[in-house]
């Protein structure tokens, strides 16, 4: 049996960025594998939290994902620290790992900066908590982008050095799930930055709670250039904010920048826009109506993230309890 585990951080303010980045992509795999899909708040207290963000975050995310689409029925959806076992088995990893493999973990250095000695021991061992995310269910795929792929490989030396160490072959080695070149989605403002929840200007994302207006505005206010639409891929060469759009356009739409290119060839903006402007508002605000319908209903968003949990601990205990027995813990 394909299984896969992936996680979100709850961050709040989900936008286009995330929908094309993710969710969507997980909407699609719920089709061909039993999916287990994860609410890492463990992993968000890594980074100071105010705790009523982090809850109403917690069930913002949760929220967005039913709306994209995931079904909670056929699918495991619930927020990490309700199931102990994450915890349990990061610990008995840590005591797997090495050290050396978790001073190689760029993302670390990133996010530590030049003020490694005060992160916390949590960020530092963050790898191995992912590691335990993905094996506590014998996952056996992993979608994973560019920031992801080295914790992935960690996670399997984990998985091996642990079935070595204890004359085993307990944990499966999970493939990395490539999906493709993922939409990479840029501000609306600055076609050279990321789309992102930071950005000062609410103008320069598109928010997964936004509704048809707020959609049909924000494409109609985006940077763009004064030249035609190219008709293929290499006239958009330091088009940044044309690149973007057309980027956007062929991901909402499901196809490559080059037929994008084909079919919007010599036009100016003012044409391609009124096009962008159908496309996003159909797909988009009927997910953000939902989401609002869903953030507005807690107690169903909670029972969702409950039985999931439930679910999640019966595929969990099991392996747990195998691994205290392997590791000689009564």
């Amino acid at each position: 049996m394909n299984r896969i585990f992936s996680g979100v951080q709850p961050t709040g303010n989900l936008h286009l960025g995330n929908y094309l980045g993710a969710i969507r992509n997980w909407v699609r795999l719920q089709e061909q594998y039993d999916c287990i899909y994860c609410v890492v708040d463990l992993h968000a207290i890594t980074a100071p939290q105010d705790p009523d963000e982090l809850r109403a975050n917690t069930r913002e995310v949760t929220a967005g994902l039913l709306a994209a689409g995931i079904d909670p029925a056929n699918n495991i959806v619930f927020n990490q620290s309700r199931v102990s076992g994450h915890a349990e088995l990061a610990w008995i990893f840590n005591c797997v790992a090495r050290l050396g493999w978790l001073n190689r973990m760029t993302q670390f250095k990133e996010k530590a900066g030049k003020h490694r000695d005060n992160a916390t021991v949590g960020l530092y061992a963050y790898p191995t908590l992912m590691a335990a995310d993905i094996l506590l269910y014998k996952a056996t795929h992993v979608p994973v982008g560019e920031d992801q792929k080295q914790h992935l490989e960690l996670t399997r030396d984990i998985a091996q050095a642990f079935n070595s160490m204890f004359k085993t072959e307990l944990f499966p080695m999970p493939e990395p799930l490539i999906l493709g070149a993922a939409a990479r989605v840029m501000s609306l403002r600055d076609g050279s930055k990321k789309m992102s929840k930071s950005d000062g200007s609410d103008y320069s994302r598109i928010n997964m709670t936004d509704d048809a207006d707020a959609i049909a505005l924000k494409v109609r206010k985006a940077r763009t250039d004064s030249e035609p639409l190219p008709g293929s891929p290499d006239g958009l060469e330091g088009r940044t904010e044309a690149a973007n759009l057309l980027g956007i356009y062929g991901a909402l739409a499901d196809k490559t920048v080059a037929q994008v290119c084909e079919e919007f060839a010599g036009e100016p903006f003012s044409v391609f826009k009124l096009q962008l402007v159908d496309l996003a508002v159909s797909v988009l605000a009927p997910i953000g109506k939902e989401m609002k319908r869903l953030c507005d209903d807690p107690n169903y968003v909670d029972q969702v993230l409950s039985d999931g949990a439930e679910r999640a601990t019966e595929i969990a205990t099991p392996i747990l309890s195998e691994v205290k027995k392997l590791a000689g813990l009564l």
